[in-house]
């Protein structure tokens, strides 16, 4: 009975790391989908002007996702780490030995994302994140918390910096779009291309915010994964409750306030208060997967998750073959319909993915591009289901 426990509480606990893993997936699409359906791509999202007409159903359903499922990722990610890191220990392997040339396969991967798909690729930061965050995870709790006191000094210390600018108008909360919309409704792919290699250091500045805010996250990660966050006990549901009540109770109300308080407030809006939520959205899904089972929804999630970085990648690539205009230029034929049809491109890609995931690990165990991950970093085969 003891041992049956035991295992139990152990498919729980992966079952709710990829329940959670779907929902961050599904969830960045939820802001990146805004960026695709702009008729002006990713300069409509960091221009000057990206809120000025919105409109407050526009902004309270653009608030619901910006920034929090991404740190919700991140947050995951570092949660990940300390579970590869565990691996290792069990088996006597050098850490972080090969865990190196993972990282690397995977800033690999987002490079050739950014270049071919989306400029706010985020698999290019995290695996320069990882790299200095898998040296930490062995060291002792006063090293990785000092650590993770300097990226959050550091990243306070920016946005700061961004927003008195933004205030001062010495910078603004984005870009100048002038010129550049023809690159998303009648530029060809190769163009976009080409746009991302001459504007690189343009679209990847980003990185000066994410770099030390997943730091922060992914640190942040292995310490709720140590507190207890995914344990079916009393410990356990006190750290939820906890994380629920700073999440929702303080992140969730005060970034309402900077959604509605004008793009000056950009930095904080995005990269400051969402984080915040982002842990009492953990807790609340770890909940949710102690109390439910089952449902076709629940196992769409879950297999989103599973295959995670596929499912990102690819719902990118769809995304820019419906809205562009070499493709199917949705977001001008439709850019009356806003905000609603941007809703419904969300629902239906994500429903496609929940599908798509499902029926391909019926018969692998992995998605395809966690499969090429596995197979260039351990040289062996992802392998296949059982049939039955």
């Amino acid at each position: 009975m003891n041992s049956h426990h035991t295992a139990t509480s152990s498919g729980q606990r992966i079952d709710a790391l990829d329940l959670a893993r779907g929902v961050a997936i599904l969830g960045t699409l939820g802001t990146n989908i805004w960026i695709f359906t702009d008729p002006r791509g990713a300069f409509g999202w960091v221009s000057t002007d990206a809120g000025a007409d919105s409109g407050i159903v526009q902004t309270i359903l653009l608030t619901l996702s910006n920034g929090k499922f991404l740190a919700l990722l991140s947050i995951l990610f570092g949660v990940g780490l300390e579970l590869q890191y565990r691996s290792a220990v069990r088996r006597g392997r050098r850490w972080p030995g090969r865990y190196l040339l993972r990282a690397m396969l995977l800033l690999f991967e987002g490079l050739v994302h950014y270049l071919l798909i989306f400029e706010f690729d985020v698999l290019a930061g995290y695996a320069l994140v990882s790299i200095h965050v898998a040296f930490l995870v062995s060291r002792s709790d006063r090293v990785r918390r000092g650590w993770m006191a300097l990226a959050a000094s550091v990243h306070l210390a920016l946005v700061g910096l961004f927003t008195l600018a933004a205030h001062t108008g010495q910078l603004s909360a984005g870009g100048d779009s002038d010129g550049a919309e023809h690159l998303y409704t009648s530029a060809s792919w190769l163009d976009q291309v080409v746009a991302r290699i001459d504007l690189a250091v343009y679209f990847r500045s980003e990185l000066l915010l994410i770099v030390p805010l997943s730091t922060v996250l992914f640190l942040a990660g292995i310490e709720v994964l140590r507190a207890g966050t995914f344990e079916e006990s009393e410990r356990g549901a006190r750290v939820r409750r906890r994380m629920m009540s700073i999440g929702f109770g303080v992140g969730l109300p005060l970034n309402l306030v900077t959604a509605f308080a004008g793009p000056e407030w950009f930095f904080v809006d995005r990269y400051l208060l969402p984080p915040i939520v982002a842990f009492g959205l953990l807790a609340a899904i770890v909940e949710l997967a102690r109390r439910t089972r089952g449902g076709v929804l629940r196992r769409g999630f879950v297999a989103t998750g599973r295959a995670a970085m596929s499912c990102y990648v690819f719902q990118n690539l769809v995304c820019s073959v419906l809205c562009y205009g070499w493709g199917f230029g949705l977001a001008t034929t439709l850019v009356d319909a806003r905000p609603w049809w941007v809703v419904a491109a969300w629902a239906g890609v994500s429903a496609l993915f929940m599908v798509l995931a499902t029926l391909w690990l019926r018969r692998f165990t992995r998605g395809p591009l966690e499969s090429l991950l596995y197979r260039l970093y351990t040289g062996r085969p992802s392998r296949t289901t059982e049939l039955v």
